[in-house]
This record gives C-alpha cells, sequence and structure tokens, in this order.
C-alpha cells in the first residue's frame, strides 16, 4: 500500500504539569515526568472550563468543546493534501477511526468528508488505539481495482472530554488530536507499507475503555504490561526482517506513555536517534499518536528509510506496520 503523505492538527489549548498542578489534585511536576514522562498536553476543552468543573460532566463537556473530530481531522487531512500536492476532489474514499467519536451514527468518516465539502464513499474502522494499524492492514488486503486511487484515511481523538481531572492518574495521560493519511494501491509513491498485521484479545476487553457514560477507565498495571510486551514483541520482528536492509531503522509506538516507549528501546536495542515520539508534549492522543508522530516527521524521511509502527491498544488489540522509503518519485 502506497503512502502519499501524512497530516496532522492539535489544538491550541495547552495543559500543562503546571495547569495539573494548579488544579490542586496531588499531583506535581516532578511526580508526572517519573511517572509518564509527559510534559504537556492538547486540549478541545477551554481551560477555565477545566478549571471550574475538573470535566465531572463528561456530557456537558461535548457543548464546550472548541472542536468537532471532524473538523480536527479535516485540517490534518488539508495538510496531508497539500504535501501529496492533492485537491479534495482527487479523494474517492474517507475512512475514519476514533476512541472518542462525536456521535455513535452516521460514521464520523461522513463529517469528515462534509468538512472537505466531497461527495464520497464513507465508512469507520475503529479498533481504539490501534485503528490506523488496523485500517492499513484491512485496506491494503484488498483488491487494489476495488479502491479509488486515493483514499483519505483519518483518525481523530479528543479524549479530555472523557477525562476526570480529579483523578490525578488519568487527568496527567491524554491530549487531543488527529491524523490523516492519503494512502494508493495503485498510484506509486516513495513510501509504501511493505507489511502489516493485526490481532486481538478479545478476553480482556474489559481492561481498558471508554463506557456508556463517557467515562474513561483502565486497568493500569495489566494495560501498561500488555503494551510493553507487544510492542517489543512487534518491533523484534519487524527488526529481524527489515533492520539489516535499511539506512535507518525507526521505531514509532503507540504515544501511550514515554516510561512504556523507553523501555520497549531497551529490550529491542533501538537508539534514541532512531525513536520518533510526540507523547510528551502531546500526551496520549489514542489512535492518532503514532500516525501523527509520523507526519511530524515526514519532512525527514530519508531514501533507504525503515519506519516501523507498533500500535496498541483497548480490545485489546496490537497492529504492527513497516514502512519503507524509496527514491523520489
Amino acid at each position: 500500500m502506497y503512502l502519499h503523505a501524512m497530516g496532522h492538527f492539535n489544538p491550541e489549548n495547552i495543559i500543562s504539569n503546571k495547569f495539573l498542578e494548579d488544579l490542586d489534585i496531588g499531583t506535581s511536576n516532578e511526580w508526572i515526568l517519573e511517572r509518564v514522562g509527559i510534559v504537556n498536553r492538547r486540549t478541545v476543552l477551554p481551560l477555565d472550563y477545566i478549571r471550574e468543573t475538573k470535566n465531572k460532566d463528561f456530557r456537558a463537556a461535548f457543548e464546550a468543546r472548541l472542536y468537532k473530530n471532524s473538523q480536527m481531522a479535516a485540517a490534518s487531512a488539508r495538510k496531508a493534501l497539500a504535501r501529496a500536492n492533492l485537491k479534495p476532489e482527487d479523494i474517492g474514499m474517507v475512512v475514519a477511526g476514533s476512541s472518542s467519536p462525536d456521535n455513535i451514527a452516521p460514521a464520523e468518516s461522513s463529517a469528515v468528508a462534509a468538512e472537505l465539502g466531497i461527495e464520497v464513499p464513507c465508512l469507520d474502522m475503529n479498533s481504539a488505539c490501534s485503528s490506523f494499524g488496523m485500517q492499513m492492514n484491512y485496506l491494503s488486503m484488498m483488491q487494489p481495482d476495488a479502491l479509488p486511487p486515493y483514499v483519505l484515511v483519518v483518525d481523530s481523538e479528543t479524549l479530555t472530554k472523557s477525562v476526570d481531572y480529579s483523578n490525578r492518574s488519568i487527568a496527567v495521560l491524554f491530549g487531543d488530536g488527529s491524523a490523516a493519511a492519503i494512502i494508493s494501491s495503485r498510484v506509486p509513491s516513495r513510501a509504501a507499507f511493505v507489511s502489516s498485521t493485526f490481532g486481538s484479545r478479545p478476553s480482556a476487553w474489559e481492561k481498558v475503555g471508554i463506557d456508556w457514560n463517557w467515562r474513561f477507565y483502565q486497568d493500569g498495571n495489566a494495560v501498561q504490561g500488555f503494551a510493553i510486551r507487544k510492542t517489543t514483541e512487534g518491533v523484534r520482528d519487524l527488526k529481524n526482517v527489515y533492520a539489516d536492509s535499511a539506512k535507518r531503522f525507526i521505531f514509532i509506538g503507540h504515544q501511550a506513555n514515554l516510561g512504556m516507549l523507553t523501555t520497549v528501546c531497551e529490550r529491542t536495542g533501538i537508539t534514541p536517534e532512531n525513536h520518533w515520539y510526540g507523547v510528551d508534549q502531546f500526551g496520549n492522543t489514542g489512535c492518532c499518536g503514532a500516525p501523527a508522530v509520523l507526519s511530524a516527521h515526514w519532512d525527514e524521511i530519508q531514501s533507504g528509510d525503515g519506519v516501523a509502527m507498533s500500535i496498541v491498544g483497548a480490545g485489546l488489540s496490537w497492529a504492527h506496520l513497516m514502512l519503507t522509503i524509496g527514491d523520489e518519485q
């Protein structure tokens, strides 16, 4: 599956560690950095709203938000379109995913297409935080002539509207944002996904999620252990096959927290310069985290690079992707 461009967007409002300290919820900059390595996060919510309410009423957050998922997704899509030198009308299908959709029905991809002003087939493919990897895996298995020349894949998250800001263990983790990818099964580009896998463990589906009341919950220790093990396994497998032929073997993981990612790097021998991440400045942004990191480094990719993406999520689910970079087209 050819990858023509990436795009990303994050809202302007910043939840800093100092902001969380001032909420008087028993946390501090040192406590946060030691446990999760996160400095800042972005939110669609007004900061005064968080200060005054600590987001106790999750449904009220829908009214208070400054951006909808579809608006952020469209912003990241426009960035990807500009990089690919394409127009919205060149897109023949929109696929979307989210752990924190704005509505149950219709598909959120329809709202994204409407924001872009295009009338094309729209569907959602969602496996929580692993959605981007799952989307690439299943789209790559379709017959090339069954897809339009260009497909827009968008993953958008407004996780902060499901965060209880009186709970320090949750408040320090999450941020909002979106990522977009323009892919093609027929039109060549210098970047291509040459390997993709997806799996899940449904027996553990209750370990992490967002419930009927839009409240985020998780069994933190179990989820952290799962994330480290599955990511390590995926990176090792990809490294064994592709590292020797890559000019640089770069790792991008699910942006859960910096501690998890650092442990994976230590276990798999990934050096700091070949570990791309953004969790320290944007927090855990769910399914848009890993693709947003790729987008942030899009102008840095070089011929001969191999980018291993190992992404885990609720379900429990996981996806492993190998992106190779060829010469300029």
